[in-house]
């Protein structure tokens, strides 16, 4: 009896602790550079990774042109071409941003728009991305089957003067499997 009591007292507090805990996920994404002729070479890797402020993601990334770039989860779980008007397209097999709740708009990773809207990212004159982001809207388990994208300019959290904020091509891109 003492033990069956010593075992109920070891699964409760193991329960107590478990349930006042966050269990915090990570996953690794590595991103590729993308273009007309399709998935090209390796740029490094984007670590998610939950906090008790939403989802942090950590790149380590290189050979990007230096500046501010639009930043964004995708639909899709794929990074190759797709021909829009005539021509192939690097990485619209991603499909458009990350929208799970129809909002219809972009309003940046703070607003009430695209789900998928994340904070720019920054690329030093190096070519090289290693300044973490917040996401506070998102979660690792939300992410699963979607992907990554990096934008070719800065995003302006808004769909004028340009849609999607301006953004434009897309440079490169990673699966979250």
């Amino acid at each position: 009896m003492r033990k069956l009591s010593l075992l109920l007292s070891l699964i409760s507090g193991a329960m107590v602790m478990t349930a006042g805990e966050a269990i915090a996920e990570t996953k690794t994404v590595t991103v590729n550079l993308v273009g007309a002729s399709g998935v090209g070479q390796d740029v490094g890797s984007i670590q998610l990774e939950d906090t008790q402020y939403g989802l942090l993601l950590t790149p380590s990334l290189s050979s990007i042109t230096p500046g501010l770039h639009g930043f964004h989860i995708h639909e899709n779980p794929a990074c190759g071409t797709q021909p829009k008007d005539g021509r192939f397209v690097g990485g619209l097999a991603a499909g458009g941003h990350f929208d799970p709740e129809g909002a219809g708009f972009h309003s940046g990773p703070y607003g009430e728009g695209h789900l998928g809207d994340l904070p720019p990212l920054y690329v030093a004159q190096d070519g090289s991305a290693t300044t973490p982001v917040l996401a506070p809207r998102l979660s690792v388990a939300l992410l699963f089957q979607r992907s990554i994208m990096v934008h070719m300019h800065g995003d302006n959290f808004s769909d004028t003067p340009a849609k999607l904020g301006g953004g434009g091509a897309r440079v490169a891109c990673g699966v979250i499997e």
